[in-house]
């Protein structure tokens, strides 16, 4: 598994230049352009085999500027690394630790702002058991992720809805399109604004992928109006705002016709 998330540089910080903030999830480019706007690829190299690693974490290791890197990656995914990148060693064991969790959090937030590209490469998963989650909320505003599938034969939820209203940030339900309407009547009585935007994403980063986008008090209508259907992921939170300026996969689905 990899996420790619987006560091903004700040008044007074490192790098050159004001970076927009056009959100925090993107997916990795055709080509590497030096920017302000550094980026940070959370990456899992898998469980020991190099040849295990997803093709988009091979890709942005060949793209990196700097890769800090853990003792249980295939020490061979360090061949595919730009000769002249930087390799950052932070490797763990039990009761030593090469650098502290807080260290290596500031380590890839610096080379963010400096413009670079960055790889976190991580053995096995880094979002299991593996400090992922510490690094990305380093790096980006907070994401809930709850499953929006109802409770079997008792009508109701184990997720408390009323909680997640005030946490604020980008909240992501799987498998919540059939109980939408009273998801959001949920998060609607327990305070979440009526006018917070939000998406429907049906059959995500395929050629047949839909969506639909309108605020909360709408959105399960919309949805119903446009017949959305399973499998589909709905996002809830002022990141939705941000869907034209990342319209990555819109841009590629041409291209993904024509092969």
């Amino acid at each position: 598994m990899s996420i790619v998330l987006r560091t903004q540089v700040g008044a007074g910080s490192e790098g050159s230049g004001a970076c927009p903030d056009h959100g925090l999830v993107d997916a990795l480019p055709p080509g590497h352009e030096p920017s302000a706007c550094g980026k940070v690829f959370l990456v899992g190299a898998g469980p020991g085999d190099a040849e295990l690693i997803t093709l988009k974490g091979l890709r942005s290791l060949r793209k990196a500027d700097v890769v800090v890197y853990d003792r249980l990656i295939g020490p061979e995914l360090l061949d595919e690394v730009p000769s002249q990148a930087e390799r950052v060693f932070v490797g763990k064991a039990s009761g030593r630790h090469t650098i502290k969790q807080e260290e290596i959090n500031a380590l890839l937030i610096k080379h963010a702002r400096q413009g670079r590209v960055v790889v976190r490469l991580k053995g096995g998963d880094p979002f299991v058991f593996g400090r992922g989650g510490e690094e990305a909320l380093a790096l980006a505003s907070s994401v809930t992720i709850v499953t929006g599938h109802e409770q079997a034969g008792c009508g109701s939820y184990d997720v408390n809805w009323e909680a997640l209203a005030t946490v604020g940030g980008t909240l992501v339900i799987l498998m919540g399109v059939e109980t939408l309407p009273k998801i959001t009547q949920r998060l609607l009585n327990a305070g979440l604004h009526p006018d917070t935007p939000a998406a429907v994403i049906q059959q995500g980063t395929v050629p047949q992928q839909r969506v639909v986008t309108d605020t909360l008090v709408s959105i399960a209508e919309r949805a119903r109006t446009a017949k959305i259907g399973s499998p589909a992921v709905t996002v809830i939170g002022g990141v939705v705002a941000l869907s034209e300026l990342l319209t990555w996969f819109e841009t590629l689905t041409p291209q993904l016709a024509g092969c």
